[in-house]
């Protein structure tokens, strides 16, 4: 488990799992998200959110894991560009760290 920070003085975090980042790979739920930009923004939050809220809406819709990151994580109510951004961050390790053969803590 790992803590995300969703402000920029460090007051407000989101909890993320393995099982959160997980979903997240099985749903490549962060392919393609950010413009050529670079830039995380509410923008992207949003595309985000529509994206989840399509799936949601379909069969996958159905999947216990996918609901539970949408609780938990991507529409927790302290979840912003900056809370985004370090799930980003977040994932990008995490896949490093599998691809290496570490679990993550």
């Amino acid at each position: 488990m790992a803590k995300i920070l969703t402000n920029a003085s460090g007051t407000r975090s989101i909890e993320v799992t393995d099982q959160h980042l997980e979903t997240i790979e099985r749903y490549q739920l962060l392919r393609d998200l950010i413009d050529s930009n670079g830039f995380v923004d509410e923008q992207v939050l949003d595309k985000l959110k529509f994206n989840i809220r399509s799936l949601l809406e379909s069969e996958a819709g159905r999947d216990k894991n996918l609901l539970d990151l949408c609780l938990d994580v991507i529409y927790h109510s302290n979840m912003k560009a900056l809370g985004l951004q370090n799930l980003l961050q977040l994932y990008v390790e995490w896949q490093k760290q599998r691809e290496d053969g570490v679990s993550a803590d």
